[in-house]
């Protein structure tokens, strides 16, 4: 197998179309068919389903797909590694939660950026699951998560703790005594899933069926709406903290439940030192 091959598959399983396949690629459809199957004799296995019109994944091509997107990662990283070698006197590769990207990273990224020009810092923003298996394969040097990793060879300590604030913007609070349960299905939430606990333990507050005003996977998205007064959401502490001593949000009280805890975890390998990067933050 090769890269071209890889591409080939990993974009027919996106677009689910010989035809359109080609057209992203600009290759001839008899390319993109033939790498395909070239692929599937080096695999061994059958990918696709091309019973119908629509393209569909194997089970063994949904398995497939996983490590195909690893092994083009791995690639470019390496190949991006080897480039900052003459340009870099050292390159820090940082993984991060949505929700913990501002309060920790930022602050560490823009004083890293203005104090040293020779370090490059990649930084990658997912789910915590995804940027585990990255920090494992080696793309990355160091993550913030929200779930813990016990596993020979890597550290993981708990980084920080937050808790969950039920916000507003400023002179549209309509709940200053505070809202419970019941008055909260009745408010309208704008819905962050920015972690998947978080989400989890956000939607066990609403019925299942319940529709949100607005759903979006990144909680820095939602603040504009906030400020304008569009609904309510709870979000990180610490990530609207100045916002609320500024006057520009309102948190609303809880009656009668209490919100989630929000853990960071640090993990990074055992041979690795995380004040290579943490050495830039504000704190220090």
């Amino acid at each position: 197998m090769n890269t071209e091959e890889l591409k080939t598959f990993i974009c027919l399983c996106k677009v689910k179309n010989f035809t359109l396949a080609a057209e992203q690629m600009y290759i001839a459809q008899s390319t993109v068919t033939n790498r395909i199957v070239e692929l599937e004799k080096d695999v061994g296995k059958k990918l696709f389903d091309r019973a119908s019109k629509k393209v569909i994944l194997t089970e063994e091509g949904r398995i497939f797909l996983k490590y195909a997107e690893r092994i083009l990662e791995l690639q470019d990283t390496s190949i991006a590694e080897m480039n900052a070698v003459s340009a870099y006197r050292q390159k820090i590769a940082v993984g991060s939660v949505n929700a913990t990207y501002e309060s920790f990273v930022k602050p560490v990224l823009d004083r890293c950026l203005h104090e040293a020009d020779d370090v490059a810092v990649k930084v990658v923003i997912g789910h915590s699951m995804n940027l585990i298996q990255m920090l494992q394969d080696n793309v990355l040097d160091m993550a913030f998560s929200s779930i813990p990793l016990k596993r020979a060879g890597f550290e993981c300590i708990e980084y920080d703790a937050d808790r969950l604030a039920l916000v507003i913007g400023k002179g549209y609070n309509q709940y200053k005594g505070g809202v419970d349960e019941e008055g909260l299905k009745n408010m309208s939430y704008l819905m962050c899933d920015f972690l998947s606990e978080i989400g989890e333990f956000i939607r066990s507050l609403f019925p299942a069926d319940h529709v949100f005003k607005l759903e979006v996977d990144n909680s820095s998205k939602l603040l504009p709406y906030l400020e304008e007064g569009l609904g309510y959401s709870f979000m990180p502490y610490k990530m609207v903290k100045d916002k609320i001593e500024a006057g520009v949000l309102d948190e609303v009280p809880l009656i009668g439940f209490k919100s989630l805890k929000v853990t960071t975890y640090l993990i990074y390998r055992q041979n690795y030192d995380p004040m290579t990067f943490l050495k830039y933050s504000p704190k220090n």
